[in-house]
């Protein structure tokens, strides 16, 4: 097997390619993708295609380490469970990934410009490009060889900086498509956010034979329609943002599908941001919106966000990636925003004839509400989107002369124009609520030890300059730290002769974190934010009369992953001043200046087994608070395959490793301005444990506690529901049969559907009401109407059970009580492991 390794065979995180894989089985049947203005065309059949993004290194497949980075694998392993692939190469990919997926090395590129019509960047961006696309052909993973890939991407977003280089920005868009359209991988490459992508380039159709289905079944064509071309390896713009059926204008050219690239699930989160939120209905909306207004593929963007390992996150992101998306940092399913997903795309899928062969038509049923029909003449092939605009108050509709209600800013989808299967405010799916178990240990394991990292001196460095020099063109993406070290003479008469008067330092520094240490005494930090990376430090120091030591540790925490020039970006120290002394303001800023990149223990490499031993570790005792602290101590892998965390509250700032692997930076002191950190808890994956025995080992810059450490197993076990007696049955109590939809539960009412993960049971009901509760899954609690029967009810529905289904209504529960008042059953399970 080809194996893609980020490292030295690929130009390091530059093989970071986003894949999609889109929830639609194939089959090896004809070759080829093609495409209208309606849709794509996949090996003959036209397609609805829902698709999330994964990023292979930010995930942890159960291989080795150097094997979550394998491309090819990954993408094969996709294809075996019959999912489709769109591969966006970039290389340019933004991602909140260092550089944006560049190498550093780039940068050092003689006479580059990054993204431009720059010789030197598109030789190297060809290069890479051709790599990757002559490594899926050699494996066959285009869908024009049988394989999976039915879309790919160069590019990013490029409309956002293409007016800083016009003219050559517009060329390079131009040589950029060009350059892809000539690698002739046989399937359409797509350009997101670029309203000049290059027009497409055509040859005629060889063969109706081609138009085959993946089920080996004719596609019904609309009479009198004739399709005379085969459109290959041509470039389609395409949407990224939160609303593209509002806020995309549409295709540059009418023979183009409109494609949504990025829907934004959350937002990926900074250290200093409060939690990211995206609700499930609002989700929902946007995509019904987006299916309802010619619409045909929606990627999630992400689906499944997963870590940022090591140092691969870009400026100030946060070490957990997209934990708010359908699939969590840890791939638990996150309810309801992932069940409510589902269900739209099955209530979609019933709409699929109508979408893709029906003439679209609006009809305004008052105000801010209307349908969104398609229909196909001659034929009862119809569906129809009932759309609340108003962001506010519910109403009720007519639409065919059936009222129908509709919630506020909903979308009601009918795929037969009669029949309600699907309103995106109205939930059916079940909810939970993540849960944190922490670990019993055993007082061996939580023995640390700890190492005192050396402060360095102006004479212990080899670096030397008359001004700070510039901190990323020093550490070269190897490291996040620069020690800027200085010494300065003072005689006694220099210092201030009042007890009530310091001298001030003053330290100017582009970005992103600095530590000051005066005579080796740790003295403050000083640290920008994601919107403004510069920042001042002043503090009042301690000086003596004779040597006085300056050691400044600058630091990044990720480098820049968009906008112009990248290549220029600069940080670290460039100013230092001393104030309040008895001569005046010193400038150091010309001072003799040593530096040094990186720390001891980090090019020791005592974070592994193996060069733990080239340093000294005492007892821990005591060492609370101390900066440049490195810690480590043994545990033993929890039981079962739960995942693991570590629970890094008691810490400030730094990295963690287990068994010699980066799990990311943390940065729990940096509070969010909700008064908490932005993520205090860090994935361990289970693939980097041993069954006893796991070095754990942390490099702390500013002063913690490891003692208050703990060690925790991840779950969701805690499980709810949430359905009214006026919810629409799920949309699985319907199917298409013989071109019509039909009832296929047996009784079409709503249900309170509960169902465990991994095979549990459910052990218990913390919580049941029929009436009007309050809350949300985790906090429910009584409303002034419950019927005082229903946990008994559920219990006896439930308990025991993987799944249960209670139906909402009022003879479940023992008839009509608290009249004038509209129910709805609230129910919270726990589930747990079935005992032997």
């Amino acid at each position: 097997m080809l194996r893609s390794r980020c490292g030295a065979v690929l130009l390091k995180f530059l093989c970071l390619v986003v894949l999609s894989a889109t929830a639609l089985a194939h089959k090896k049947v004809t070759k080829g993708v093609t495409y209208d203005g309606r849709s794509l065309i996949i090996n003959g059949r036209r397609e609805l295609l829902f698709s999330g993004s994964v990023h292979y290194p930010r995930s942890t497949p159960e291989f080795n380490f150097v094997g979550r980075n394998d491309l090819v694998k990954f993408i094969k392993t996709v294809w075996q469970q019959g999912l489709y692939v769109t591969l966006r190469i970039g290389p340019f990919i933004e991602a909140e990934w260092n550089f944006g997926g560049f190498p550093y090395w780039l940068k050092e590129v003689e006479n580059i410009t990054f993204r431009t019509d720059n010789p030197p960047f598109k030789y190297h961006m060809e290069k890479f490009t051709k790599m990757i696309v002559n490594m899926m052909k050699r494996e066959k993973l285009y869908a024009s060889q049988g394989g999976p890939i039915i879309l790919s991407q160069i590019e990013n977003e490029y409309n956002m900086i293409e007016l800083a280089f016009k003219e050559k920005g517009k060329s390079y868009v131009q040589w950029a498509g060009n350059m892809a359209v000539g690698l002739k991988t046989g399937v359409p490459w797509v350009m997101c956010k670029q309203n000049d992508a290059p027009d497409p380039v055509v040859s005629l159709l060889s063969s109706p034979s081609f138009l085959q289905g993946t089920n080996n079944q004719r596609v019904l064509w609309p009479k009198n329609v004739f399709f005379p071309f085969f459109f290959v390896s041509v470039k389609i713009n395409s949407c990224n943002g939160r609303n593209c059926g509002d806020t995309f204008v549409g295709p540059n050219r009418p023979n183009k599908p409109v494609l949504w690239t990025e829907n934004w699930t959350a937002q990926y989160r900074v250290f200093g941001d409060p939690p990211s939120q995206r609700s499930a209905e609002d989700l929902a909306f946007s995509v019904a919106r987006f299916f309802s207004k010619n619409g045909t593929l929606v990627n999630y963007y992400m689906y499944h966000g997963g870590t940022n390992f090591g140092r691969t996150a870009s400026s100030f992101v946060t070490t957990r990636y997209y934990d708010e998306a359908p699939l969590d940092e840890y791939g638990f399913q996150k309810e309801p925003k992932w069940g409510h997903l589902r269900d739209l795309h099955s209530a979609l899928r019933l709409c699929r004839k109508a979408l893709l062969w029906g003439l679209p038509t609006v009809h305004t049923m008052g105000k801010d509400l209307e349908a969104l029909v398609y229909e196909k003449p001659g034929t009862s092939v119809c569906a129809a989107f009932l759309t609340n605009n108003d962001t506010r108050v519910a109403a009720t509709a007519t639409f065919r002369g059936v009222e129908f209600y509709l919630p506020s800013r909903s979308i009601s989808i009918l795929p037969d124009c009669k029949t309600l299967v699907f309103n995106t405010q109205r939930i059916t799916s079940q909810h939970n609520a993540r849960g944190y178990h922490p670990v019993k240990e055993s007082h061996r394991d939580r023995e640390w030890k700890m190492h005192q990292e050396k402060i360095p001196r102006i004479s212990d460095t080899y670096i030397r300059s008359m001004a700070p020099l510039e901190l990323m063109n020093l550490t070269k993406d190897r490291t996040d730290y620069l020690w800027y070290t200085t010494s300065l003479e003072l005689e006694r008469g220099d210092l201030p002769m009042r007890h009530d008067i310091s001298p001030v330092i003053e330290v100017a520094s582009l970005g992103h974190v600095m530590h000051a240490f005066i005579n080796n005494i740790y003295v403050g930090s000083g640290h920008g934010d994601k919107i403004e990376k510069s920042f001042a430090f002043k503090k009042a120091i301690n000086l003596k009369a004779g040597t006085n030591r300056i050691s400044l540790l600058g630091m990044t925490v990720g480098l820049p992953d968009s906008g112009v020039y990248l290549e220029h970006r600069m940080a670290g120290v460039h100013s230092v001043i001393i104030k309040g002394l008895n001569t005046g303001t010193l400038d150091l800023s010309t001072n003799e200046w040593g530096h040094k990149a990186g720390v001891a223990g980090e090019s020791l490499r005592i974070y592994k087994q193996h060069g733990s031993h080239r340093v000294g570790w005492s007892n821990s005792k005591g060492s609370e608070g101390k900066p440049l602290t490195w810690y480590k101590r043994y545990f033993d892998a929890p039981h079962g395959n739960e995942p693991v965390a570590l629970d890094l509250s008691s810490m400030g700032k730094g990295q963690a490793w287990v068994n010699g692997e980066n799990i990311g930076r943390y940065w729990v002191s940096y509070l969010s301005p909700l008064g908490k950190p932005s993520q205090s808890m860090y994935h361990v994956p289970r693939a980097f444990l041993k069954p006893i025995g796991n070095l754990l080992v942390l490099f702390e810059e500013t002063g913690g506690n490891p003692e208050q450490i703990t060690i925790v197993t991840i779950n969701r076990d805690t499980i709810c529901s949430y359905i009214s007696e006026f919810h629409t049955p799920h949309v699985k109590s319907w199917e298409r049969k013989h071109g019509k939809i039909k009832a296929v539960a047996e009784m079409m009412k709503p249900h309170a559907h509960l169902k465990c993960p991994n095979h549990k049971i459910i052990k218990s009901i913390q919580f049941a009401s029929f009436g009007d509760p309050l809350g949300i899954c985790g906090n429910y609690t009584m409303g002034t109407c419950n019927y005082p029967g229903t946990k008994s009810v559920v219990e006896k529905a439930c308990l025991g059970k993987t799944s249960c289904t209670i139906p909402v209504m009022h003879d479940t529960f023992g008839g009509h009580t608290c009249s004038g008042i509209s129910k709805t059953l609230a129910v919270q399970a726990r589930c747990g492991r079935k005992k032997n």
